[in-house]
């Protein structure tokens, strides 16, 4: 049985996404990969690399400009495997040459995407692969159709599906050197890169529960689908007010601008850290308050199950709940009428409270070394950990350690500190006993 336990699936999650940085790293290395035909620093490559497999947008070279096609290629890839994960495409490689599913790739395939059992991983592998493909191509359609009016048909195909990806797979990566802000006005992409960000951060299990409830195959909503999008729906809605009232007389980012612009621009900047890192203002320029309510917005993130990273919609949930419950001294913790079982409760916390020690410790280490401001360097370690991307444009200056620092950290918000922490133990000791308790006193 040892022979067969080589590897958890954990592990091999966590192996499989290291082997692909490392691939990615190699490849952008190549002189080919930039438009001087020189070789960029391997930690600039490396940076690169995890930032596109993490979905994250973090970078240390203008996209559009630095890198040529090839190297643009090499990073569109990467973040199409990283947003669908890798199992996923493997899967997918596998059943395109018929090869049968054993039990011991659905659990890893299990433990790298959203499924809640093995009996049907497969089929939903499928399914992602399908709500994939339509989305990417509606929204590629729309985009290249846009900006034909602007660029050459070629050109403008290209920007279409390179944005629709990185949108849909909340990457945040732009071929503009302005990112976005050039298209503030424009109602047509604004509108689409935020509904590709949002449909790819509420999850595919989400998807497709609202799929069946539309056609009448599920005769209710799922609690999980419930949360996500009245959790998602107010952290946009109040986000985009608080955003709109700090910002409105800053000069350096929406005072000047028409009343509709400025109403645009605050809409995208309260959806955009739902994991997807473009931006259509100047964030290095905003409040600090505004800076600090991103960083809040960035480390909640998007949803389970799907393309963005965080704490995730329903973890922050959960543990508003518990504290509610707490609070009132209710022995059940209760969401939407249903109890919330103690295990999960556990774990939510355990995410909460793995997440904060990272970006304290990380935090700490980069402000030792660098010359930036502290709430530069937490937004920036923030914008890391929940695979976001937003900058206030410091990332590019920061040294080779402040850059390694951040890539552990890109990597273990993709994958999750809980699966990260797994891995790290290897397996879960099982007690044929438990000790006599005791209470302390908290508060």
């Amino acid at each position: 049985m040892a022979k067969h336990q080589l590897l958890f699936p954990s592990q091999i999650v966590v192996l499989g996404f290291l082997i692909v940085i490392l691939f990615g790293t190699a490849l952008l290395l190549l002189p080919q990969a930039t438009t001087t035909g020189e070789s960029q620093r391997l930690i600039d490559a490396m940076f690169t690399a995890t930032s596109a497999l993490c979905v994250t947008g973090l970078v240390v070279h203008n996209t559009g400009d630095y890198f040529s096609l090839f190297g643009q290629i090499v990073i569109l890839l990467l973040i199409q495997i990283g947003g669908l994960g890798y199992m996923t495409m493997a899967t997918f490689m596998l059943l395109l040459i018929g090869k049968t599913i054993t039990l011991r790739e659905r659990l890893i395939m299990q433990e790298s995407m959203p499924q809640f059992s093995v009996g049907g991983v497969v089929q939903f592998t499928k399914y992602v692969l399908r709500v994939t493909l339509i989305a990417e191509g509606i929204g590629a359609a729309i985009l290249s159709l846009r900006w034909m009016r602007d660029y050459p048909v070629v050109k403008a195909i290209y920007l279409g599906i390179f944005h629709t990806i990185s949108a849909f797979c909340n990457a945040g990566f732009s071929l503009f050197s302005d990112n976005l802000a050039g298209f503030r006005g424009d109602m047509a992409i604004c509108l689409i890169i935020m509904l590709l960000i949002i449909v790819g951060g509420l999850g595919y299990v989400v998807l497709s529960d609202l799929y069946y409830f539309r056609y009448r195959k599920f005769p209710h909503l799922s609690m999980h689908t419930k949360m996500v999008l009245s959790i998602t729906a107010a952290l946009i809605a109040l986000g985009a007010a608080a955003l709109f009232l700090l910002e409105f007389k800053n000069p350096s980012t929406l005072a000047g601008l028409p009343s509709k612009e400025k109403i645009m621009a605050s809409l995208f900047q309260a959806v955009t850290p739902r994991t997807a890192g473009f931006n259509v203002i100047n964030v290095g320029g905003m409040m600090q308050g505004s800076l600090f309510l991103t960083i809040i917005l960035m480390f909640i993130g998007a949803s389970p199950g799907g393309t963005g990273g965080g704490i995730k919609t329903t973890t922050f949930g959960v543990m508003l709940a518990t504290v509610g419950a707490t609070l009132k001294g209710r022995r059940d913790v209760t969401l939407l009428k249903h109890r919330i079982p103690g295990e999960l409760i556990n774990k939510s916390f355990v995410v909460g409270f793995l997440s904060i020690l990272l970006i304290v410790i990380v935090t700490a280490l980069i402000s030792i070394k660098e010359s930036y401001s502290f709430i530069q360097v937490l937004f920036e370690t923030v914008s890391a950990f929940g695979t976001v991307g937003l900058s206030t444009g410091i990332t590019g200056g920061l040294s080779s350690l402040a850059k390694a620092l951040l890539i552990v950290t890109m990597f273990v918000g993709r994958l999750g500190p809980l699966t990260i922490g797994v891995a790290m133990v290897h397996e879960v000791e099982q007690l044929r006993f438990r000790y006599p308790e005791e209470r302390v006193l908290v508060g």
